[in-house]
C-alpha cells in the first residue's frame, strides 16, 4: 500500500474540519498566547509553560521528591528525570484539567505518573537500542549499566501506577494498565518487524498508537477526568490524544530525516541504524525498488551502523521521494482532525492552548 495513499486508511483523525466546527479553536488560536510568544511554535511550547508555570512547578518539585537511594537502579532514574524535558505529557494533563475545575492534588500525581510512564519507556529503549547519548549526555546504560536502566524503568512504571491509584479514580487506573499492555504489544510487533525493509502502513500506525500515541491519549483524559469533565467531554480529549500522539512520532520521524543534529541532539537515521522503518522510509522505498534491496540487505546483516555509502543513499532517496514533507503533511491533517475534536469543549485559554499544543507537534524542529 503506498503511503500517500493510505492516509485516510492510516488514521480516523486526518480528515478536512467540517464547516463551521472548530472554528472558535481556530480563530482564538493566535491569540492564545501571542503577546508572550510572537516567534516560532516552538517558543509557543514555552510561552504555554509559562501559562502553566505554577502547575508545572508543583510536578517538578514532586519528581525532585522521588526518593533515591544509593543504588545503581534510583542512580539511573534520578539521571534521567535530572536532565529534565519538554514535559509534553504532564501539560497535557493539566491543560486538560484546566479546560474543566482546575488542577488539584489528583491532577497534579496525574501528571507527575505520565512524566514517569515515558521517563520509564526511554530507559528501556536506550538499551533495547544500545543509545550510548540522550539529550546531549551519556544514557543512564552507559553511565550505571543496562541491567540498571532496566531496573529503574521498571521502578519509574510502578511508582507511577501507584500515583495514579492514589488519584482515586479507578476507571483512571484501569486505562493506565491498558496503556502498559498496549506499549509493550507495540513494542513486541516492532521487535518482530526490526531488520525488514517490508513494513505495511498497518504496522507502523498499530506500533505509532501502541507506543506513543496511547500515553498522549490517557494524559488527556485523565487530565480531564481530574477536572471533572463529563464523559463526552474526556472521550473528545482522548481522542485529541491520541490525533496529537500519532502526530508527535509523525514529526520524530521527519526529524531522523531531516533534522539538525546540533538542534535535534541526535544524528539523522537514527532509526534506520537501529533496523526500524520510519514513514519518510516507507514513502522512499514505495518509489524506489533499488533503494529496498539494498536496505534489506544492510538490515538482515544485523548491522549496528549505516556505511557512509548506504547512509547517503537512504537519505537521498528519501529527499528525492518527499518523505519528509510527506510526514509533515500527514501530521497537519491529523492535528486538523484533533481540533475538531475539542472544538465543542469550553472556549476557554486552556482548550485554546491544547489547539497551540498540537500545533507545536507539526512545526516541532526539535
Amino acid at each position: 500500500m503506498k503511503p500517500s495513499s493510505a492516509l485516510a486508511l492510516a488514521t480516523d483523525h486526518a480528515r478536512p474540519l467540517q464547516a463551521g466546527a472548530g472554528i472558535h479553536v481556530l480563530a482564538s488560536l493566535s491569540e492564545v498566547l501571542a503577546e508572550r510568544a510572537p516567534g516560532p511554535m516552538e517558543s509557543k511550547l514555552s510561552a504555554i509553560r509559562a501559562f502553566l508555570a505554577d502547575d508545572l512547578a508543583s510536578v517538578e518539585r514532586d519528581l525532585s521528591d522521588i526518593e533515591l537511594r544509593p543504588t545503581p537502579l534510583h542512580a539511573s532514574a534520578g539521571h534521567l528525570i535530572g536532565l529534565g524535558g519538554k514535559r509534553i505529557r504532564p501539560m497535557c494533563v493539566a491543560l486538560a484539567a484546566r479546560v474543566g475545575r482546575g488542577f488539584g492534588p489528583a491532577a497534579r500525581e496525574l501528571a507527575v505518573a505520565a512524566e514517569l510512564v515515558h521517563n520509564a519507556t526511554l530507559l528501556h529503549d536506550d538499551v533495547v537500542d544500545v543509545g550510548d547519548e540522550r539529550r546531549g549526555v551519556p544514557t543512564a546504560r552507559v553511565l550505571y549499566g543496562n541491567a540498571a536502566s532496566v531496573y529503574a524503568g521498571d521502578w519509574l512504571l510502578v511508582d507511577a501506577l501507584m500515583r495514579v491509584r492514589r488519584a482515586g479514580m479507578s476507571d483512571v487506573l484501569d486505562r493506565a494498565l491498558g496503556v502498559l499492555a498496549e506499549m509493550l504489544e507495540a513494542e513486541a510487533l516492532q521487535l518482530k518487524a526490526r531488520g525488514r525493509a517490508d513494513a505495511t502502513m498497518d504496522h507502523y500506525m498499530a506500533v505509532v498508537r501502541g507506543k506513543t500515541a496511547s500515553l498522549f491519549r490517557w494524559a488527556l483524559y485523565a487530565g480531564g477526568r481530574a477536572g471533572e469533565l463529563d464523559e463526552g467531554a474526556c472521550a473528545r480529549l482522548e481522542r485529541f490524544g491520541e490525533a496529537m500522539g500519532v502526530a508527535f512520532q509523525v514529526v520524530d520521524d521527519a526529524l531522523d530525516a531531516e533534522g539538525d543534529p546540533s538542534v535535534t541532539g541526535k544524528e539523522v537515521l537514527v532509526d534506520l541504524r537501529e533496523g526500524k522503518v520510519t514513514y519518510p522510509l516507507m514513502v522512499a522505498l514505495e518509489r524506489d525498488r533499488e533503494l529496498r534491496a539494498l536496505l534489506s540487505e544492510h538490515l538482515e546483516r544485523g548491522a549496528a551502523s549505516l556505511d557512509p555509502r548506504t547512509a547517503e543513499r537512504a537519505l537521498a532517496a528519501i529527499h528525492k521521494a518527499g518523505g519528509a514533507a510527506e510526514a509533515r503533511a500527514l501530521a497537519k491533517r491529523l492535528v486538523v482532525g484533533a481540533l475538531e475534536d475539542i472544538s465543542t469543549l469550553p472556549d476557554k485559554p486552556e482548550t485554546r492552548a491544547l489547539a497551540a499544543v498540537a500545533q507545536a507537534m507539526v512545526e516541532r524542529r526539535s
